[in-house]
């Protein structure tokens, strides 16, 4: 079992538990025995190679699919935001954002017009969704999970479509989300190093978990390694966590022996 927590967090209880999970589809085992745990406050982002179950482990953990083996337990009570990879929409619809936010149960003008200001996307307002740039759209997405009052975020590729900077911009305003609304967020990224800043716990998946811990410990695991190569942990290292301690193979802290 892989156990989270945010060191801010007083609440302890998980948010959501995954107990030996797996999953297969047309003769092929998608997931085998996945157990992991994500704690109030925590940031837990799901990495891995194209096919390797990332999108079928978070519908899971919503109750979108139902798992072959192993049980998944939703802390009562807990509203989940979904902000899917992709918005599946015919292009020529002619739908304005606030129409189409409007869409979630219990909104209103003010409530859309308030979330789409934290998001940085005020502008869109009264946009055709057809008309949005990238970052426009993943921002309005990422509205509309949030008028949920979610207490766990869910977020399948949410830099989608979204150039580098732009997405560097986006895990930003994540973090700064988790921190303002304190709640937890499973996130699905490709890239490591983009994440590093903006993530408690790195889970490397491959069907199964393949490592997991720290950003930083992740990113020089023998099985990482392998997985993406070495230019791709090379890239890493234009993201790195600044702060004033180290984390040993396990995870726990430690200090610089001249206490800076």
């Amino acid at each position: 079992m892989i156990t989270t927590s945010h060191p801010e967090s007083h609440n302890t209880a998980p948010v959501l538990t995954l107990r030996s999970v797996g999953f297969s589809a047309s003769g092929r085992e998608i997931l085998h025995n996945i157990s992991l745990s994500i704690a109030p406050g925590q940031i837990v982002t799901l990495i891995g190679p194209n096919g390797a179950g990332k999108t079928t482990l978070i519908k899971i953990a919503m109750g979108l699919l139902k798992p072959d083996s192993g049980n998944v337990q939703l802390q009562p009570g807990t509203r989940i935001g979904y902000m899917p990879q992709r918005l599946q929409m015919e292009a020529t619809i002619p739908l304005r954002v606030d129409r189409f936010l409007g869409l979630a149960p219990g909104t209103d003008r003010a409530s859309i017009s308030g979330t789409l200001k934290e998001v940085g996307a005020s502008h869109v307002l009264n946009s055709n969704v057809a008309s949005l740039s990238g970052g426009e759209l993943q921002r309005v997405l990422l509205a509309r999970a949030l008028l949920r009052n979610p207490g766990l975020l869910v977020l399948d590729e949410p830099t989608q479509g979204v150039d580098l900077k732009g997405q560097a911009e986006l895990y930003n305003l994540i973090t700064r989300i988790r921190d303002r609304h304190h709640c937890s967020v499973l996130m699905v990224s490709h890239d490591l190093h983009l994440v590093m800043s903006s993530t408690d716990e790195v889970i490397c998946l491959n069907q199964h978990v393949c490592c997991h811990g720290h950003p930083e410990q992740v990113g020089n695991d023998p099985i990482y390694l392998e997985m993406f190569g070495r230019k791709g942990v090379e890239a890493m290292a234009l993201y790195t966590h600044h702060h004033n301690h180290h984390h040993d193979l396990t995870g726990d802290i430690v200090r610089d022996p001249k206490g800076s």
